[in-house]
């Protein structure tokens, strides 16, 4: 089933908050570009504030192979994808986010290169809209988990025995769907996690298994287009 297209509304707050995540961004800096839809809208305020000389001399990181092409078209300048700078800042989705700005992403298949540029970045910025608000990740959202296609049922046999229902995720053609890197998805339905950070280590405990969607304090900004307006939330200080 499609997800329900935005209202007219809704789609001005995303771009709102997709706005105001732009706003932090400076000449001269490193930025990174996320994948989806709504970071799609911080690439496009991102080109035109080139387009019109606001900023300049910028190098952007593509996440994915969209995200690339769609830098491309719009004249953003960037980086070699060995990624031999570090990056002041990147401007992603997320597909749920909890009270400590902790994320699941992976929704588009793009986790590892969202991780990589994240990890690489000295500021996260996230847009989001309202309803990928969430009490406890999992509650709403599979983790995604990306896994070599050698032995990915002993990876899903894994993966079950750490309390997930384990889905193989399907492309378009009914194939399976395979990410920008050629591995596979499997999605792992945990219900609400009660410790995110130890489920974190137990999925990266297994050979086999290349990357998973938890993001555990990474964001340091999230950027929230509700029915209030836009809300900047910013992780806590521990």
């Amino acid at each position: 089933m499609s997800p329900p297209q935005p209202t007219d509304r809704e789609a001005a707050l995303k771009d709102q908050a997709a706005t105001a995540a732009v706003a932090l961004v400076e000449s001269g800096m490193r930025i990174g570009l996320g994948s989806g839809s709504t970071a799609t809208l911080a690439i496009q305020h991102l080109a035109e504030r080139l387009k019109t000389g606001a900023l300049r001399d910028i190098a952007a990181s593509a996440s994915s192979v969209a995200t690339f092409a769609e830098a491309v078209r719009l004249g953003i300048p960037l980086l070699p994808d060995d990624l031999p700078l570090d990056l002041d800042l990147t401007i992603d989705g997320a597909d749920e986010i909890d009270g400590e700005l902790n994320m699941i992403k992976g929704g588009g298949g793009a986790l590892l290169r969202e991780k990589i540029v994240a990890q690489a970045s000295a500021r996260v910025v996230i847009v989001a809209d309202a309803s990928k608000l969430s009490p406890r990740l999992g509650t709403h959202w599979a983790v995604p988990v990306e896994v070599l296609g050698f032995g990915w049922r002993s990876q899903a046999r894994y993966l079950e025995g750490l309390g997930a229902e384990v889905t193989l995720r399907s492309g378009r053609t009914g194939q399976p769907f395979l990410t920008d890197s050629g591995n596979l998805i499997l999605d792992c339905r945990f219900g609400p996690i009660e410790d995110a950070p130890a489920l974190d280590r137990a999925i990266r405990a297994r050979a086999g298994i290349v990357e998973h969607g938890l993001f555990i304090g990474m964001a340091h900004d999230v950027f929230v287009a509700g029915e209030d307006g836009v809300q900047h939330h910013v992780r806590p200080v521990r």
